[in-house]
């Protein structure tokens, strides 16, 4: 017999936005499987991957909060799989050279200083910072670019159009990612800070 709160908590894992969280994760080695075919005739594939990670990334948030299915697990599971998911995804597209490398430095770099944060936050009893507004905004900037780079590989008038809307979804992204990714850090040390003068000696 289950205790009722065995249910709750069984209850706030699995959760719809949760799944849609999953299946983006199990989108990766889907997607690199496509990325890299020799004759590049699993592309629209990938493209199609990419396009439904975007939706899910929007759609599990919004949903979480129309059937009031947030939970503590969302919250910590939906950034670790975004960062996941935009490494994979912009080292796949750098090793195509549908993207520089210097970009993908950038980006890669961005979370791994915040990374550096975690020890210090996890040391005064608090975890990875909440997801803001803008910082949510940054993630589907580039969520809804990478199928729009890909596709501006194709060619023809769809290429084209691809790769203008690319131009714009990309360059919005990184400013943003770029932007919330210092304001995480500034936050994240004031709260390190605050945290460790409370500590007991």
């Amino acid at each position: 017999m289950m205790f009722g709160s065995e249910k709750i908590e069984r209850a706030s894992v699995f959760t719809i936005p949760n799944l849609l969280t999953v299946l983006r994760a199990f989108g990766i080695p889907l997607f690199f499987w496509a990325l890299f075919d020799p004759e590049r005739e699993r592309d629209f594939l990938a493209i199609g991957i990419l396009a439904l990670a975007g939706l899910t990334d929007y759609l599990d948030g919004r949903l979480a909060r129309a059937l009031n299915q947030s939970s503590r697990l969302g919250e910590l599971l939906d950034p670790l799989v975004d960062r996941l998911y935009i490494a994979a995804v912009v080292i796949g597209l750098a090793l195509r050279d549908v993207i520089p490398l210097w970009l993908v430095a950038l980006l890669l770099l961005r979370d791994l200083i915040l990374a550096t944060t975690l020890p210090g936050l996890y040391r005064i009893g608090k975890g990875p910072l909440p997801v803001t507004f803008l910082g949510k905004a940054a993630t589907l900037n580039l969520l809804y670019a990478f199928p729009l780079l890909l596709l501006g590989e194709q060619g023809g008038l769809l290429g084209r159009w691809g790769s203008i809307f690319a131009s714009a979804f990309a360059g919005w992204g990184v400013l943003l990612y770029l932007l919330t990714g210092a304001q995480y850090w500034v936050e994240a040390r004031s709260q390190i800070r605050r945290g460790s003068s409370t500590v007991s000696p």
